[in-house]
């Protein structure tokens, strides 16, 4: 196959614009759909099991053993946080919201801007139906969505 990109001074392709270039829009509401239903992963890096540890006046360890479970994801060891009966976040609690929200981990913090989410408007459009945030709110840039999506702690 041919690349016919138009190309840089230095030879480069120059790539085509995110399909998001005018940005988009997204306010966390805390409603919660994010943070409840289907059991899955939600990984935490030391650093944020060290803050979240401190947030409840217990060391890491002791962190460790009541909020995490260990995941082996593409060869390596994780750590994800274990969630309540029904695959509710451990730290989500119906009619607050996250318990834990300044000190979440940047999974959760970096949400709708996964890259998975962002790669294609109809992935965006499936996450805005089970997210009220999505489309509302305030607009990010498509260089903050993109720099969020490269590091999204997935």
């Amino acid at each position: 196959m041919v690349d016919d990109r138009p190309i840089t001074p230095v030879g480069e392709p120059i790539s085509e614009p995110p399909w998001y270039q005018g940005g988009l829009r997204f306010t966390c509401t805390q409603c919660g759909n994010c943070c409840t239903g289907d059991p899955g992963f939600t990984w935490v890096s030391d650093g944020e099991i060290a803050a979240l540890a401190k947030r409840l006046g217990i060391d890491g360890d002791a962190f460790r053993r009541r909020y995490t479970r260990t995941v082996w994801h593409s060869g390596a060891k994780r750590f994800s946080l274990v969630e309540n009966r029904g695959g509710d976040c451990v730290f989500f609690k119906r009619g607050t919201g996250c318990t834990v929200y300044e000190d979440r981990p940047r999974q959760c913090r970096t949400w709708p801007f996964w890259q998975r989410v962002i790669d294609e408007p109809q992935e965006w459009a499936d996450a805005g139906r089970g997210c009220p945030g999505i489309d509302h709110g305030a607009l990010h840039s498509a260089a903050e969505i993109t720099a969020i999506a490269a590091d999204d702690g997935l």
